[in-house]
């Protein structure tokens, strides 16, 4: 039946576990009733269509499919919610200090739960789930029998995610999870810090390079995904990242080909590599380790295939050709990981894919999903979350044929008018007739895609801060359907020349993807024909596809050498068209004007363009899983800024010629329906506003904790009301009463606590004291027991700095919460005492010590102000409320203010603790103030303009203020640095607040 429409499926937090879901009807088919709670982990399996079918019966090319559950799948979800819930039990230190880093409610750039709940699920696998505790040796168990099923002896856990939800993010957590462990238990057999990444093709794979801790785009830094001081630590890891197709053996020797074959007549092979060889090659960069773990990117594509099931059609034509390639791929990775296991050892192998399923021509049902899955994100539940686009397909049409409206499953009606794949056409023959269903789908689809393109052209804002023209794809099913409609839609050779020998060209019928102009090719095309399976392989493009597109190349090329001013000798075709279509959506690259992309089969896999607004398919989708597949390449997000409810707003492609059943759509908009959407701002870096006023560039030291260096001599305490304590029962309940509806009630109390002496009290604060904020420095261990001791005075006399409400006691101090409190107080109390603003000291990671405007870039839906080009490094501030406007049109005028920026994804943080809870406090604004001794010599003011008043908020100012500035200041490298506090009495004055605080400053 034709799907629901359903115009806005959004329907969870990203950040938050789905709690709602839409309902599926008995004949699986999706609807608009919404249920609560999370969709338990499915999919679907195509019923075998029968062998005999009538005449009258119309082959609407969709098989039926039937739902089942991933029972084991369910059950580990389950068992991972129970553990999270209790705070992640039985787990390292290194471990749980990672999951409360990635779920911290403070982060900046938060994690999707998608992405948390694959690393804990494998966390809760490799390190709980066998723990005697839990008892839950049959996950293990199931994986290994599996592996034994698939006919292979690598153990794998996979792990599905939708196109579009972060399969690199999960990678990058993965490795930091496995090489801290590594680092503090180099014994433990679970960890390891060598890793082999295997991907899909050659795009994949230089993207990878983001999980090279050393590489400048890192994932671990640029995301989050370590805390700062933990990142000189990952320059342990050794990462090894690849295509599958480097375990092809290649040929050895100089010899040329006739020797060759005469040499190993009697002795095949013997100018091949060797398994062992060929695996000392694709893991050189690992050096001798062995043991290693890898990641398979992409992962539907690694897998044994076995004869067919009885009663399996056998495929016969394309169907089979496309079967026997991806068999062969297939076959080509598995074998390469057993080569690896055997030669060097594999600890284990984890998958990352949207679609781990077996395919039509494996040997296994099609549409069987891997039986290593552990966890579960799939397309729906993306949908679901905002993290994707939602599909728009046609619900409805004057030419209804059957059930479906003829722009949905657009193949049935027009197979049959096809070119075949074996057929080719002379250069000069006449352009065959597109069949009219195809040619009113794509008129009619291009039609909508021209108001976007009109409206994209009306953005000048949009336009001018990089915001690149919506992009229109094309799925074709062989070279010869591709080449018919690239030619009709941007143009075509008519055989003749011109009076300089170009050849002459008719335009296409597409004006926006017109590549003619003049009747001659464009130098900068709009509209590009790629064969993606030719250019991810080693072997590089066919002669016939460069024949096709031999135009666009020499224009690309000529395009580059304009744009870089590089030679193009060294660059091949294939790594030409590699970087035109990668860069397809991205501002200031080679593929950023393309508007249109015909694509022979499907796009490849981590196409990351994130503009497609249009899909058109022309092929056969027999499976819904190969509805997900194409339409996945047109899923991703351009922005993820979140609206005022804590979710994304919808973002839509309009999809022709994919029947979709099992995924929630928006119907295609009529003819003059305009919805009014929020535009996304897109915030960057200007480097232009740099050339004139170099200062306007904020760098900023990356604070990770403060130290206080005694000096030789006596240390003193100084305390006063800020360092006291107050201990109630209100925090700590000392005494439970127990009792059933009938029988004895029961006392429960914190004895054992209570009996603690207060000596041991005092030597355990001390102790404290000195690892955690004397750290090194142990001879100043009997003065910080004297100041502990002097500080705690007499609990059953007097004790002025401890406040003992009734039924508490000393022992409760060294509750954790207690201890770290108690600790910071008389901390602070000793820097009071000591001048201590001269020997704080910053804590600074080993890499990556300061943080810049430079690169600055995101999308906010908020709303946004202009920036003085001679004030701000970047374009624009979004306001997050409504005194922000006015406070920083007040700055822009003030002479003294030279430069300022807010403190939105910059990553400024100021380190800070709270009764014990260490937390990343966010400034709102940097400012760069001439107070005095010109540019060359700005002070750094770091202002916070405060709402209500809060004991959160007051300890992160007394921070800024006490620790941070003077810390940072004494390193002298990073410049003056001040911090001021513009309260809510003083909010609608900032100029004379901030002119007050310069002229009563000191230094």
């Amino acid at each position: 039946m034709p799907p629901v429409v359903i115009e806005n499926p959004i329907l969870n937090s990203p950040f938050e576990q789905p709690a709602r879901h839409f309902r599926f009807d008995d004949a699986n088919n999706i609807t608009a009733d919404v249920v609560e709670g999370r969709r338990s982990s499915s999919y679907f399996m195509p019923i075998a269509a029968p062998k005999k079918k009538s005449k009258q019966t119309i082959d609407f090319g969709i098989k039926d499919e039937k739902k089942t559950e991933t029972e084991h799948v369910n059950k580990i979800r389950a068992h991972v919610k129970t553990w999270r819930r209790r705070g992640w039990p039985e787990t390292t230190s290194a471990t749980l200090a990672l999951l409360r880093h990635w779920t911290a409610p403070q982060r900046e750039r938060r994690l999707f739960f998608c992405q948390v709940e694959a690393l804990e699920t494998l966390i809760f696998v490799s390190e709980v789930a066998k723990n005697t505790k839990y008892g839950h040796t049959w996950i293990e168990d199931h994986l290994k029998r599996a592996a034994v099923d698939a006919g292979t002896d690598l153990f794998r856990m996979a792990f599905k995610m939708a196109t579009g939800s972060g399969k690199t993010v999960v990678m990058s957590m993965l490795i930091a999870w496995q090489v801290l462990n590594k680092r503090r238990n180099p014994r433990d057999p679970r960890f390891t810090d060598s890793f082999l990444v295997v991907a899909p093709g050659i795009t994949i794979r230089d993207r990878l390079r983001v999980l090279r801790p050393a590489d400048d785009e890192n994932y671990y830094r640029k995301l989050d995904i370590v805390p700062r001081e933990l990142l000189p630590e990952l320059g342990a890891a050794k990462i090894a990242v690849t295509n599958f197709h480097a375990f092809k053996p290649r040929e050895k020797g100089d010899a040329g080909g006739l020797t060759k074959r005469v040499l190993t007549a009697n002795t095949p092979g013997a100018f091949t590599e060797s398994a062992d060889e060929m695996v000392r090659r694709v893991v050189r960069e690992l050096g001798t380790s062995r043991e290693l773990l890898v990641i398979n990117d992409e992962a539907h594509h690694c897998y044994r295939s076995r004869p067919p099931h009885e009663g399996e059609d056998k495929l016969k034509g394309e169907d089979k050709k496309e079967a026997d390639a991806r068999e062969e791929e297939a076959r080509l990775w598995l074998t390469g990981l057993e080569a690896v296991n055997r030669s060097v050892g594999v600890k284990a192998v984890y998958d990352l894919s949207a679609t781990p399923f077996y395919l039509k021509g494996s040997g296994y049902p099609e549409g069987t999903l891997f039986p290593w899955v552990v966890s579960d994100f799939a397309l729906i539940d993306a949908i679901e979350s905002g993290i994707v686009k939602i599909p728009r397909v046609p619900v409805a049409d004057n030419a209804m044929t059957g059930e479906f409206p003829k722009y949905r499953n657009l193949w049935v009606h027009i197979r049959e008018s096809l070119p075949k794949k074996n057929v080719t056409l002379p250069a000069a023959a006449p352009l065959p007739p597109l069949p009219a269903d195809l040619q009113g789908a794509l008129e009619s689809l291009y039609d909508h895609y021209k108001r976007q393109h009109a409206d994209w052209e009306a953005d000048q804002d949009g336009r001018a801060n990089g915001r690149t023209p919506p992009v229109f794809i094309v799925v074709c099913n062989n070279t010869a359907v591709s080449k018919m409609l690239y030619e009709y839609i941007a143009g075509r050779e008519t055989g003749n020349p011109h009076a300089d020998g170009t050849p002459i060209v008719k335009p296409g019928n597409l004006d926006i993807f017109n590549n003619v102009q003049n009747q001659r090719w464009r130098h900068r095309p709009n509209t590009i024909l790629v064969d993606s399976r030719q250019f991810e392989s080693d072997a590089g493009m066919s002669d016939d596809f460069k024949k096709l597109a031999a135009h666009q190349i020499d224009d690309f090329k000529h395009q580059y050498k304009r744009s870089t001013g590089r030679d193009v000798e060294n660059l091949t075709d294939e790594d030409l068209m590699r970087e035109v279509l990668n860069t397809v959506g991205k501002p200031g690259k080679l593929g950023e004007g393309v508007k249109c992309v015909v694509s022979v089969s499907m796009l490849t896999e981590g196409w990351d363009c994130n503009t497609v607004t249009h899909v058109l398919g022309v092929r056969a989708f027999g499976t819904q899983l190969l509805c997900e597949q194409v339409v996945g390449r047109g899923l991703r997000r351009a922005s993820y800024a979140l609206n005022e409810k804590g979710h994304f707003d919808p973002e839509y492609a309009d999809v022709y010629g994919v029947p979709f059943s099992f995924i929630p759509c928006a119907g295609v908009p009529e003819e003059g329906e305009k919805k009014i959407v929020q535009k996304p701002g897109n915030v960057k870096a200007v480097p232009e506003r740099l050339l004139a006023r170099p200062w306007l560039e904020v760098k900023f030291p990356r604070v990770v904790g403060y130290r206080y260096e005694a000096l030789p001599g006596k240390l003193d305490a100084k305390f006063g009301p800020a360092h006291r304590m107050k201990l109630t029962t209100e925090d700590i309940a000392t005494r439970t009463e127990n009792a059933p509806k009938f029988g004895t009630s029961t006392i429960l109390t914190l004895d054992a606590r209570k009996a603690t002496r207060p000596q041991t009290v005092v030597f355990a604060l001390a102790t404290h004291l000195q690892q955690h904020h004397f750290a090194g420095q142990v001879w100043l261990f009997p003065q910080l027991l004297a100041i502990v001791r002097d500080w705690f005075g007499d609990p059953d006399g007097d004790s002025p700095n401890v406040d003992y409400g009734d039924e508490t006691f000393p022992g409760l101090l060294l509750f954790d919460e207690k201890k770290h409190e108690a600790a910071e107080k008389i901390r602070n109390a000793i820097i009071a005492a000591n001048d201590g603003a001269h020997r704080l000291r910053a804590e600074l990671p080993g890499t990556d010590r300061g943080g810049t405007t430079v690169g600055v870039m995101y999308d906010t839906v908020k709303k946004t102000w202009t920036t003085d080009a001679t004030k701000c490094h970047l374009n624009l501030v979004p306001e997050d409320s409504g005194w922000e406007t006015q406070f920083v049109q007040r700055i822009e005028r003030m002479d003294e203010v030279k430069a300022y920026v807010k403190n939105q994804n910059l990553g400024f943080t100021i380190p800070y603790t709270c009764e014990g809870r260490p937390g990343n406090y966010y400034p709102d604004y940097i400012l760069k103030i001439d107070d005095g001794r010109g540019t060359d010599d700005l002070l750094h003011l770091v202002v916070e303009v405060t709402g209500e008043k809060k004991a959160e908020k007051a300890a992160k100012v007394t921070t800024a203020g006490t620790l941070w500035v003077p810390a940072v200041n004494n390193e002298v490298t990073f410049g003056r640095w001040a911090f001021l506090e513009i309260d809510a009495d003083n909010r609608h004055k900032p100029v004379q607040t901030i002119l007050k605080f310069l002229k009563t400053r000191v230094g």
